[in-house]
């Protein structure tokens, strides 16, 4: 599944943390969102890793689900280019 994840973390040293776990599953685009391509698997313990860390009172993480047709959608103006665009192009489960 293309997920992107997005997050907004109150505490420097909590923020660090969710961001080198998140690094380990995807590519950091812009300074609190990352593309990931993940199993269900992978995305279970992503989700329940982050969960353990947060603080839902003033912490909050969002994950965006993209079919393949609509990564295929994504414009990119300037930044760096994603490591290896063959990951988000997996086939469309809709059609």
């Amino acid at each position: 599944m293309n997920v992107i994840v997005s997050y907004d973390i109150s505490e420097d040293k909590r923020r660090t943390k969710i961001h080198k776990i998140l690094k380990s599953y995807g590519q950091w685009v812009q300074y609190s969102v990352f593309e990931c391509y993940l199993t269900d698997t992978q995305y279970a313990k992503l989700r329940s890793r982050l969960n353990k860390l947060i603080k839902p009172e003033s912490d909050s993480i969002l994950f965006y689900f993209l079919c393949a047709c609509c990564v295929g959608k994504v414009e990119r103006i300037g930044g760096e280019k994603i490591r290896d665009d063959t990951i988000f192009f997996a086939e469309c489960a809709d059609g």
